[in-house]
């Protein structure tokens, strides 16, 4: 396994043991929910403006909210870095924040140091390439700040079919 890769485990072991709390906001982050209470604000914010900058269609906002080292998981595939995302599913993840409104349900966080996370449970619900979209969502985002601020680092990304009405 990677030195960093090793490096984001560890840190965010070392997050959870120190502890969360949930917020319940009515929201998609882009509607102006709340962050988690100790997750920091500005840590927070960066989660924000990320899905609010796939939703606008802003890849270039999108892309300046993570770190060039950024390791994301995403069904099963892996990206790398900033770079092999913005060549891989970048303009797919942003086709697609513009097609479907994304309703946050639950959001909990937490911080150690210099690193933050932020986990969000959701909902989209719409229709995206002719096709109905129905899926609950799960979002894992450890953050690192560096003198400049907070930078995404890790991405965990996951999502299942919700279950039809009764």
């Amino acid at each position: 396994m990677s030195r960093h890769l090793n490096g984001v485990l560890l840190s965010a072991l070392l997050i959870v043991a120190a502890g969360s709390v949930s917020a319940h906001p009515g929201d998609h982050p882009q509607a102006g929910a709340r962050p988690a209470a100790q997750a920091p604000p500005e840590a927070a914010r960066v989660v924000d403006a990320f899905h609010s900058a796939l939703s606008r269609g802003d890849n270039v906002t999108a892309l300046a909210q993570l770190a060039d080292d950024v390791l994301i998981f995403e069904a099963g595939g892996t990206e790398r870095s900033k770079a092999e995302y913005a060549s891989a599913h970048l303009a797919g993840d942003a086709a697609f924040a513009q097609a479907i409104p994304a309703k946050l349900v639950r959001r909990t966080g937490g911080i150690s140091d210099a690193f933050a996370w932020v986990a969000s449970e959701g909902r989209t619900q719409g229709r995206y390439k002719d096709r109905d979209v129905n899926r609950v969502t799960t979002e894992t985002m450890l953050l690192r700040r560096d003198g400049r601020g907070w930078k995404i680092v890790h991405v965990h990304w996951s999502s299942r079919a919700a279950a039809a009405a009764p």
